[in-house]
């Protein structure tokens, strides 16, 4: 299943071997909070069922919904990266059963197998760099779309 994320894609049977022996399943209900807005990034989550709601709580406007992530898709995997605060929510759309890879898990697997934490930062650096040429698709879109 690891092989059909796209964030997986490309990585060795053995990498994805030693990625799905630290990985752990938790479970939320529709509504609760997977994490919050500024919390210590400490996992990335892939989506086994259910949908994930990230959004952002802008002043003034209330929730702005930035995506509605289904079954194949991950998220976290920023915090996850640098050890930062989140820069969003992650609100369980519908029930979820979420396979979580902890920070501190994948780091300590990085650490010990180099030639595998090549493959997999490879795969995180592509996945980043589609995700930010598509948010400055959008920023472009919305500065145009101001214009008018």
């Amino acid at each position: 299943k690891l092989r059909e994320i796209d964030l997986f894609a490309e990585l060795s049977d053995e990498a994805l071997k030693e990625l799905a022996a630290i990985m752990h399943i938790e479970r939320f209900k529709r509504g609760e909070l997977i994490f919050g807005d500024g919390e210590p990034g400490r996992a990335m989550y892939l989506i086994a069922e259910g949908e994930v709601r990230i959004s952002k709580q802008i002043e003034g406007l209330g929730e702005e919904a930035l995506a509605i992530l289904k079954p194949g898709s991950y998220f976290g995997e920023m915090g996850m990266l640098d050890g930062e605060p989140t820069s969003a929510e992650a609100w369980a759309n519908r029930t979820c059963v979420l396979h979580a890879i902890k920070r501190d898990a994948l780091l300590a697997l990085m650490a010990k197998d180099r030639a595998m934490s090549v493959e997999l930062l490879w795969s995180f650096v592509h996945t980043l760099s589609d995700r930010l040429r598509e948010t400055n698709s959008k920023v472009t879109f919305l500065a145009t779309a101001g214009r008018f």
